[in-house]
């Protein structure tokens, strides 16, 4: 028996890091051009989206097919209703997700994709308008649509000039600058996005409202203005809120007191045996409605060196009580 040895390549430092470099410049340049060219055709593919009854469809091969699907999902999520569907899975029974009232933009660098010739014909009779995404404007998919966005690249970043790189670059910016400028026209904004993502960061910043997140019925803690100040630390232990709030027999709200208002008194020798509740709470509290949302309670506490809040209702109230532990549970900070 013969051994063979495994080759392993020679990794040159300095080519890897002038091919990078080379790369940068080639794609750069690549979107500097496509930049020069948008122009009327771009402004017709927005309206057409703007105006479109049913889903915007992305469609594309192979790599394309990559890039359609991120651009599908990026309008998706800032208020264009998209969906993609795989060209290859389209003439294999996928092309019923496509409706006379929809919108359909096809992708391909060439132009010239088998799977896509063979649904333009198809599409066309069922009267969906197209948009073409491709590198040329001869190509049989430019010839079958209605408006063709010009993604052409002078050369690809791979050095044998085949791998889809910078054409791939110019695809993928395309896609976001169609969507940023839907994004505008529909006059998105930021609680709009947040719907759309209600697991992120975001989402929870501004779709969590304080009523989602606090404390309520007895879990809130609550004394008498005349209760005593025995009475007043077992209730603000129970609880664990590290303060507890003076209510009168309607639950309107008189005042607070604190663990720190506690140190504060004994720091000053105070004779805790007979103080009441009304006559240590602190009169004028720091509270927020339920309707607010969690990151102005995270915002008000900030702001005021508090670690807690009381949460009363437009009558004033008390109906919730939450602290920053309570926020931070729910990844509002």
């Amino acid at each position: 028996m013969t051994d063979t040895a495994t080759t392993i390549p020679v990794f040159d430092a300095e080519q890897a890091l002038r091919l990078a470099r080379e790369t940068f410049d080639i794609e750069m340049q690549a979107l500097a051009g496509m930049r020069d060219r948008v122009g009327p055709a771009f402004v017709q593919a927005v309206q057409a989206m703007l105006g479109v009854r049913g889903r915007v469809v992305v469609m594309g091969m192979g790599k394309s097919g990559h890039i359609g699907r991120k651009m599908a999902a990026t309008l998706a999520s800032t208020g264009t209703a998209a969906l993609f569907v795989h060209t290859g899975e389209a003439i294999h029974g996928d092309l019923g997700m496509v409706r006379a009232e929809d919108l359909l933009v096809a992708i391909s660098n060439s132009g010239e994709s088998d799977e896509l010739a063979a649904i333009l014909p198809v599409v066309k009779r069922l009267g969906t308008p197209v948009i073409a995404m491709t590198g040329r404007l001869d190509s049989t998919l430019a010839r079958h649509a209605d408006v063709v966005l010009d993604c052409g690249v002078e050369k690809e970043a791979c050095p044998l000039n085949l791998a889809p790189t910078a054409s791939s670059t110019a695809q993928m910016a395309m896609g976001d600058a169609l969507a940023m400028a839907l994004l505008d026209a529909r006059g998105f904004r930021a609680e709009d996005f947040a719907r759309s993502h209600p697991g992120g960061a975001l989402g929870r910043r501004l779709l969590t409202h304080v009523r989602d997140v606090m404390r309520s019925g007895d879990a809130v803690p609550r004394v008498a203005p005349q209760a005593g100040l025995t009475e007043v630390m077992r209730e603000m232990s129970r609880k664990g809120l590290g303060a507890v709030a003076v209510v009168d027999e309607g639950q309107r709200l008189h005042g607070i007191f604190t663990d720190g208002d506690l140190r504060r008194l004994v720091e000053k020798g105070a004779d805790l045996r007979v103080a009441t509740a009304q006559e240590v709470m602190s009169r004028a509290p720091r509270t927020i409605a339920p309707h607010a949302l969690a990151v102005d309670a995270a915002h008000l506490m900030e702001l005021h060196r508090i670690t807690s809040v009381l949460v009363v209702d437009d009558a004033g109230a008390l109906c919730g009580a939450l602290n920053s532990n309570d926020l931070m549970r729910a990844k509002v900070i």
